[in-house]
């Protein structure tokens, strides 16, 4: 294995340099990670750092052979626990919204996690080998949550994944979502404001509210359309991009994610109906500078499940207004 130079993606933003590595290479050891980082071996942005050293999105970490203490990595410096079966990578060619000679977009499936780790032998990114075509493996640049559908961007490059890694970090990323939320929101359209903290919990890792310690995080909402007091379907544009932002956000305005039960609990879910007990977050559309120059549009038609409650509560996917229009963006 050669010296790699690896990106630290969007959502990766804010992450101590040893679990970093923790995820993508989880045969590291501790100890010999910080042999490695004592010996200069491994820097971030060409500079010595410490194992408790806080990354950014778009720093370059180099990363040296790592010899048999760690598996081979995929595009991004990931484990691949086990190959893809002909069945997934055909799933995930018919999942292709747009390809050209320098991204992939796809429309993510819902359940399908986009990097390994610790019990999860199937991930996007230990199939991306199977879109080279003979060029490049493409590269992640941002991620979505496991249980989150929709957009999500592909570089084919190294100078796209650069470029488009440095729109995500810059918000010149328009991103819009889609969400099915129970009860009302307190106004048709707003702002949540609420900086974010990481906390350990019952529940294993979770996000907070939390002013003096948190990251500032701010997503504009607008209500599509209501059913009763029940529920409502929203579009959530978020200006920042912090860990689990829309699902602690939607919570906060006293309207959980159906089917979010990390962060809702119990009332994430409406007992009694047929509603599919699955999470209802979509990343709708994207809006974002291309590589090539131009600005590159995507909207994703959202999952089955998605669909099924959109017509059981006797929301209109007709109803749904441009998603590129009517957002106050920086």
């Amino acid at each position: 294995m050669n010296v790699e130079t690896v990106a630290v993606t969007q959502d990766e933003d804010g992450s101590r340099l040893d679990r970093w590595f923790k995820r993508r290479y989880p045969a590291l050891t501790h100890g010999r990670l910080e042999k490695l980082l004592r010996t200069g071996q491994i820097r971030v942005d060409g500079k010595r750092v410490k194992s408790g050293e806080r990354l950014e999105a778009g720093q370059q970490v180099r990363v040296p052979p790592l010899g048999d203490e760690a598996p081979p990595p995929s595009s991004s410096g990931h484990a691949v626990p086990r190959p893809a079966a002909e069945g997934e990578i055909r799933a995930l060619r018919r999942a292709i919204l747009h390809e050209d000679a320098h991204l992939i977009v796809i429309n993510k499936e819902a359940g399908l996690a986009v990097q390994g780790g610790t019990g999860t032998p199937h991930h996007l990114d230990g199939m991306l080998e199977s879109l080279a075509d003979g060029g490049e493996t493409p590269r992640l640049v941002h991620r979505l949550d496991k249980d989150t559908s929709g957009v999500l961007v592909l570089a084919r490059t190294q100078a796209a994944a650069r470029a488009l890694t440095s729109a995500f970090r810059s918000r010149e990323a328009l991103k819009v979502y889609w969400a099915i939320v129970v009860g009302r929101p307190p106004m048709l359209q707003g702002t949540i404001k609420g900086a974010l903290a990481k906390v350990a919990g019952g529940r294993g890792e979770r996000m907070e509210i939390n002013e003096e310690e948190g990251k500032r995080a701010v997503t504009d909402f607008r209500v599509v359309d209501q059913a009763a007091k029940a529920c409502a379907w929203v579009e959530l544009h978020p200006r920042t991009g912090r860990t689990h932002q829309l699902r602690v956000h939607c919570l906060e305005m006293g309207t959980p994610i159906l089917g979010d039960g990390k962060y809702g609990g119990p009332g994430a879910f409406l007992e009694g109906t047929e509603l599919p007990k699955r999470m209802h977050l979509h990343a709708r559309a994207l809006a974002l500078p291309h590589p090539a120059g131009g600005v590159l549009e995507i909207i994703a038609p959202p999952p089955p499940h998605f669909v099924e409650s959109l017509k059981t509560l006797g929301f209109a996917l007709s109803d749904a207004p441009n998603p590129f229009e009517g957002w106050d963006v920086d």
